[in-house]
């Protein structure tokens, strides 16, 4: 079912599947019996290689301990592209290989569930699936996701994100596929597992926490099954980033962030998300800058865009991000609410602006690396009039702009694009 029909009088709303999970320290360790109870004999595991850390060593290396052959695929890009799918598929389909293993964050989750569909149709490329449920065989190879970053949700989620960079170079194009059968078969989230995430990768991702957790609670959609877990998941961020971000091996932050991920990610797989993805991804398109960084620019612009028609929720926001709403308006509390999201981005030292980014603004950054000449000239974001205008109509086309809470044309989403580029956030406090 299409968003679109979604939002028609009297819809019939869908709830989505999650996949089985195992959750909490030391769950990394299950996987080769887990893999083995699955039926997994010769598997494709697919990572970005998570260079400074042995992480992917352990668990390839627990897999074969368990009688288990790993071919091993760690070339998975920073938003990934469809080039690195169809390069897995066709490592998969040469070994016979018979499952998937994906080992990282949202770009090693999301290029594996784009292999499994495009395996199950006979290596089809990735980008004919893009939409909701275009795959036509709902059986694909089994898939573990295991996550190293508290952020993504898509090893519990049924999307996943590719870059097709068969587009016109002078627009490229990132999309969402949704797609049920592309659900893995298990998810694993270990929090031991982040210790060795960056500084400001964990505060970036945990503001992707955030937007998946926010936008869905505001979104018009309105789906009631995700409303508690999406106000849960923001509360959980709020207590528990900066204390992951700034004490990284100390388990409780971890562990928070960790569940608000979680069920973040089952808030919107049926609540929907709004347009603060949507420019995250147009971003990323045209610049391959790292999408949790994106989402923790727009965020703030994004909720003082949509506050004008969901004030009393944005309120709810506030009270679970710890400010003190009584004797408040809804307009009052939900103004402190974006307070409370601007202190939280400027405690974990994530950059305000897009025009602020730049090729060492983050461990992660791919800036100047992609496939197309806006990733070659991109040393700096530019922000100018053409940029804000690409950026603007490539939101308009994505697939989760029609679950935002306001109505949204050129016209009103292209100030708030402008200011994401160029804007100062005290703008928006005043």
């Amino acid at each position: 079912m299409q968003v679109d029909e979604l939002l028609k009088p009297f819809p019939i709303k869908e709830f989505h599947p999650f996949p089985r999970a195992l959750l909490g320290p030391g769950a990394h360790e299950m996987i080769g019996p887990e893999a083995l109870k699955l039926g997994f004999k010769k598997t494709l595991v697919m990572t970005s290689g998570l260079r400074g850390s042995d992480i992917v060593h352990k668990i390839t290396e627990s897999m074969k301990y368990h009688g288990l052959e790993v071919v091993l695929y760690d070339k998975v890009e920073s938003n990934p592209k469809d080039y690195n799918v169809m390069d897995a598929v066709k490592l998969y389909q040469e070994n016979k290989c018979d499952s998937f293993v994906s080992i990282g964050g949202g770009s090693s989750h999301d290029a594996c569930k784009g292999a499994r569909i495009s395996v199950a149709h006979d290596g089809r490329n990735v980008n004919d699936f893009e939409g909701f449920n275009k795959s036509e065989n709902p059986r694909n190879p089994p898939h573990i996701a295991v996550s190293t970053t508290a952020g993504t949700g898509s090893e519990t989620s049924w999307a996943y994100v590719i870059t097709d960079t068969t587009t016109d170079p002078d627009n490229p194009h990132k999309y969402v596929a949704f797609d049920d059968a592309s659900v893995a078969t298990l998810a694993i989230d270990d929090p031991v597992l982040y210790y060795s995430c960056p500084i400001d990768y964990t505060a970036q991702c945990g503001f992707d926490v955030l937007a998946h957790a926010s936008e869905p609670y505001v979104s018009r959609l309105n789906f009631e099954p995700s409303l508690g877990n999406a106000l849960r998941a923001i509360k959980l961020t709020a207590e528990n980033l900066r204390q992951a971000t700034w004490n990284p091996t100390e388990l409780s932050g971890r562990e928070g962030m960790m569940y608000a991920q979680y069920i973040a990610a089952q808030a919107f797989n049926s609540g929907g998300l709004g347009i603060i993805h949507s420019i995250s991804h147009a971003v990323s398109a045209f610049y391959d800058t790292h999408h949790g960084l994106n989402n923790a620019i727009a965020l703030p612009r994004v909720w003082a865009f949509n506050m004008p028609v969901a004030y009393k929720r944005f309120a709810d926001i506030a009270e679970v991000m710890g400010v003190d709403t009584h004797g408040m308006t809804d307009v009052q509390a939900a103004d402190a609410a974006l307070a409370a999201a601007i202190r939280l981005l400027r405690d974990v030292g994530i950059p305000e602006k897009f025009t602020d980014v730049t090729q060492d603004s983050y461990s992660k950054n791919r800036l100047g690396q992609g496939p197309t000449k806006f990733y070659e000239q991109a040393s700096v974001i530019k922000g100018d009039d053409e940029d804000v205008d690409r950026i603007t109509n490539h939101v308009l086309g994505d697939a989760c702009t029609p679950g935002n809470a306001k109505e949204c044309t050129f016209e009103t989403v292209r100030p708030v694009v402008d200011h994401c580029m160029n804007g100062d956030l005290d703008d928006l406090l005043s």
